[in-house]
């Protein structure tokens, strides 16, 4: 039975909890086998958030970039004919 993921922190405290009891090695083959395909599925949902994130950050980021100055403002500034 595959259990749901309910946020990416979630994901990764599971995940943690995972590493961390395949690390010790006191479980049978079975168990381990099971814990590793559960953080494969966590492994995979987070990424896919991290994906996520990052293409929304990126969207945020183009929308909003300004265009640099004119170079004849530019110019007009740096001479000291500001009218």
């Amino acid at each position: 039975m595959k259990r749901g993921v309910k946020d990416f922190e979630s994901a990764i405290k599971e995940l943690e909890a995972i590493v961390k009891a395949l690390e010790e090695g006191d479980l049978a083959l079975e168990q381990s086998l099971e814990l590793f395909e559960r953080g494969i599925q966590l492994s995979r949902f987070c990424h896919t958030r991290l994906e996520d994130a990052e293409r929304r950050i990126e969207l945020l980021t183009s929308q909003g970039e300004r265009a640099a100055a004119p170079d004849n403002l530019t110019a007009t500034s740096e001479n000291g004919n500001d009218t």
